[in-house]
């Protein structure tokens, strides 16, 4: 099957790399324009943990969608400035003719903290991205999918973390129930608009965010130096199936199914790609 989004113009945030690089590719493959906006920059500590996306990785992005034979406008921008974000958009929605998807994907990670020694500053980038900036990204966008008048699709994305506590990343796992309650508010507001709005809530994804030492230190606290073999020994006891992750592509696709008219009767859903997680 193929044209399952033909014609349509989808908004991605954090696009530069990750999930969302998956993301605009697999709605490009399916048909799509992309509109990939990434803040290409450190956030707070977060270069603590992992490096940031970067203006080739964007420009990678760029790449692959013009492989498909799809347009691409792309800029950088900060999802928790509203005024940037907006601005970015309408003026790609201008150029496009639309927009009829939005991926509110682009988040930080940050963890090794009980609640009680998380700073404040931790605790304000953490939220402004993975809330506030899910918050603007979706303002900015709501305009312009009621104004094409033929509904639409936002899909959110959070994690497992959504669902259920973690230890040691309480700033995180906050962010990621506080999308899954926005969600629910807008599904309600936009379902006489024919705008449907859900949640994806992936596992551990096998990008970047959790490609590194101080992730695997994290699950491997036992040991001094862990490898990537031994990370994801440990990772793989998040899942029921026998794996040690999902891949950005598994999130792409259930992206896909809720942004094309295969899920045109589901709204207010929260989607696990966990591989069972959910069920442990």
């Amino acid at each position: 099957m193929t044209g399952r989004v033909d014609g349509k113009v989808a908004f991605i945030t954090g696009a530069a790399r990750g999930q969302g690089r998956s993301h605009a590719v697999r709605l490009a493959q399916e048909g799509a324009d992309i509109i990939a906006v990434d803040i290409c920059a450190e956030v707070g500590r977060t270069a603590d943990f992992y490096p940031p996306a970067t203006e080739a990785d964007l420009a990678e992005t760029v790449r692959l969608v013009r492989q498909q034979g799809r347009r691409v406008v792309a800029s950088q921008a900060d999802v928790r400035d509203y005024g940037a974000l907006e601005a970015g958009l309408s003026s790609a929605v201008e150029e496009l003719g639309a927009l009829d998807i939005v991926a509110a994907n682009a988040g930080i990670f940050q963890f090794g903290a009980e609640v009680q020694d998380i700073s404040e500053r931790d605790w304000r980038d953490v939220l402004d991205v993975n809330l506030t900036g899910v918050f603007n990204a979706c303002k900015a966008s709501i305009p312009h999918l009621l104004r094409g008048g033929r509904g639409g699709s936002i899909v959110i994305t959070s994690s497992d973390a959504g669902a259920k506590g973690f230890a040691k990343f309480g700033h995180y796992v906050a962010s990621k129930h506080g999308v899954i309650g926005l969600m629910r508010t807008l599904a309600m507001e936009l379902a006489p608009h024919s705008v449907r709005v859900n949640v994806v809530s992936p596992t551990n994804c096998n990008t970047d965010m959790i490609q590194n030492d101080a992730v695997y230190r994290l699950f491997r606290p036992d040991l001094e130096n862990p490898t990537a073999a031994e990370f994801a020994e440990a990772s793989g006891t998040l899942l029921a199936l026998p794996q040690p992750w999902v891949e950005p592509i598994d999130v792409s696709n259930a992206v896909l199914f809720l942004a094309s008219d295969e899920g045109r009767f589901v709204t207010g859903v929260n989607f696990p790609v966990d591989g069972g997680s959910a069920a442990l």
